[in-house]
């Protein structure tokens, strides 16, 4: 017979446990109880470890969200603390999978403590029964959840380089727009400069030929003159 390796359950509504089960009796039902009264209020998963066991909760905001029902919905399983952690995690997913499905319409929102048992109680053996049944399985496929987070984790973090590189390069495509433009501001400058450089030589050419000019009259002029003297 197999080993017991997930020994007690529950769905609490913030601190009000609408449905456990267990097929044992221990100190490990009070444990959790308490446990749950420390969790923090935000979405995420948390671990405890005490007397040979780990007290695992899967903490969700929001539940029942289609509905515009809000509530902190907290899934507990504690295991033997041999079996680690993918199993129980998994086990959690498949409750808070399941329990949202069935409460969707906001019929857990006002339950009292431990209404939900004969309803959800047997939901709760019967994953647990599964789990257990399929432990390798279920270990192999959460190794393969946890590869593509890698895969995607290190895939939003080059993506985030890229948007961080971008960020960095727009700057230097403005300078480099900026220069372009200033070299051709200087181009246009430097051309109009030519020109009137250009102008101005041809001023001082026409100047000196026409000074040229004058004085070979003046020469002309005095010889003819001196010649009819």
């Amino acid at each position: 017979m197999m080993k017991k390796t997930l020994i007690y359950s529950f769905v609490a509504r913030g601190m009000v446990i609408l449905a456990d089960y267990t097929e044992f009796t221990g100190n490990f039902i009070s444990i959790a109880s308490q446990c749950l009264h420390k969790l923090p209020s935000k979405d995420n998963k948390f671990t405890y470890n005490c007397d040979g066991h780990t007290f695992n909760y899967l903490v969700e905001d929001g539940y029942g969200k289609v509905y515009c029902i809000y509530f902190l919905g907290t899934y507990c399983i504690v295991a033997v603390e041999s079996v680690g952690t993918q199993l129980p995690v998994a086990f959690l997913e498949r409750v808070r999978d399941d329990f949202n499905r069935r409460y969707s319409e906001g019929k857990a929102t006002n339950a009292a403590a431990n209404s939900l048992d004969r309803e959800f109680g047997p939901r709760l053996k019967e994953h647990m029964q599964y789990c257990m049944d399929h432990c390798e399985e279920i270990s192999k496929l959460e190794k393969v959840k946890a590869q593509v987070s890698q895969v995607q984790g290190v895939m939003r973090e080059n993506i985030e380089k890229v948007l961080d590189r971008k960020d960095k390069i727009d700057p230097l495509v403005d300078k480099t727009d900026k220069l372009r433009s200033q070299a051709q501001e200087f181009k246009g400058q430097g051309g109009q400069i030519r020109r009137k450089m250009w102008w101005q030589n041809m001023k001082i050419k026409m100047i000196v030929i026409g000074i040229i000019i004058a004085l070979i009259l003046i020469i002309v002029l005095s010889v003819c003159h001196g010649f009819k003297c």
